[in-house]
């Protein structure tokens, strides 16, 4: 099955935007993936289209309201599904109730919770994901809960809206599904994959306003290359993220200890 977004927005004249170019818009162009922006005010029910109230308690701004963006999120379910009946022939629908076959429904917000490479990598295996864009003060707890929303951040400030986090998040996904960077993948060796920054790289000119390119980079002993690239990935892990350095697992740990160069 072809792995799809779905994007739930205000905006959706937003979108492709920088996904309709580079890898991902190549892809996208070549049925590698599928994109679908559904606007949320499709769901409104007034001749205003209204899609926000006051917040219940008072105060600044406006929330998208439950109701509209619950019918928006069931109208995308079926839509859904009768496009994933089209594309598997023979196949049966699913059941829009069955939480296990349902695809992955996120919220991007700034309280949710960090997008990592291993969500990204978990999304990018499965059928792909609607993601809802907020906008306003934010959305109704209520909807979030009854439709089962994973709140996800990309990182600890605020934008106007979810859009750029929902491209972020998208753009994320594509790389990694089959076919769409071909011969340059190199998944294994980026950051993130082992818990780790990633080394640094370089290339030609061999000097550059005085700075060589690192001796053991072009000595051709494949050994001692991937020695200094373990090693610098793990030097910049510690500067830069510590969090990172902390929380790699036990086995990765012993391995960098059993590795470390005497005295």
């Amino acid at each position: 099955m072809t792995w799809r977004a779905t994007v739930l927005t205000l905006f959706p004249e937003m979108f492709p935007g920088p996904l309709g170019i580079s890898l991902a818009g190549r892809a996208l162009a070549s049925g590698l993936w599928a994109l679908e922006a559904r606007d949320i005010r499709d769901a409104a029910t007034d001749k205003h289209r209204s899609v926000d109230d006051t917040p219940a308690g008072g105060g600044p701004g406006m929330v998208l309201r439950a109701d509209v963006l619950a019918a928006a999120i069931d109208a995308a379910d079926i839509a859904s599904n009768a496009f994933s009946s089209e594309v598997e022939t023979g196949s049966r629908q699913e059941n829009p109730a069955n939480q296990e076959s349902r695809r992955p429904r996120l919220l991007m917000s700034p309280r949710g919770r960090p997008l990592t490479q291993q969500r990204v990598v978990e999304l990018a295996a499965g059928r792909g994901p609607l993601i809802v864009c907020g906008r306003f003060e934010g959305v109704d707890q209520r909807v979030i809960e009854a439709r089962g929303l994973e709140e996800v951040s990309i990182g600890d400030y605020v934008l106007s809206g979810g859009e750029l986090g929902a491209m972020v998040l998208i753009d994320a996904c594509v790389r990694l599904l089959p076919g769409v960077m071909g011969k340059l993948a190199s998944g294994t060796e980026e950051s993130f994959s082992d818990g780790l920054l990633e080394y640094p790289q370089y290339t030609r000119p061999q000097a550059f306003e005085g700075r060589p390119i690192p001796e053991v980079l072009l000595s051709g002993d494949h050994a001692r290359i991937a020695a200094w690239r373990r090693a610098q990935a793990e030097a910049l892990t510690r500067t830069r993220r510590p969090d990172l350095w902390a929380a790699r697992p036990a086995e990765a740990a012993a391995k960098t200890s059993k590795n470390a160069p005497d005295g």
